[in-house]
């Protein structure tokens, strides 16, 4: 092998290396946004949980007071006719 055949192999082993090591700090960077983004994601699941919770106590509360206000007006009406 000529010299200059080697000094061609060591710069693109170097190249690699360095591209390597590039790749491998992009990865960890990746890797950390990536663990951040599931934590939002957890976190707005349990906000999800909560509003969704909320939301069935506030709906069964309307629909009990509906229901006391429907059992009301029924027991008010009559059908028998007054006498005049």
């Amino acid at each position: 092998m000529k010299d200059e055949d080697i000094d061609d192999m060591l710069n693109q082993l170097d190249y690699l290396e360095n591209l390597i090591n590039d790749t491998q700090r992009e990865n960890r960077v990746l890797r950390h946004e990536n663990k951040q983004l599931k934590d939002e994601v957890d976190s707005l699941w349990m906000m999800m949980d909560e509003m969704t919770k909320t939301d069935i106590e506030s709906w069964t509360s309307i629909l009990q007071e509906l229901h006391v206000d429907v059992a009301t007006r029924a027991l008010m009406v009559t059908k028998k006719k007054a006498d005049c």
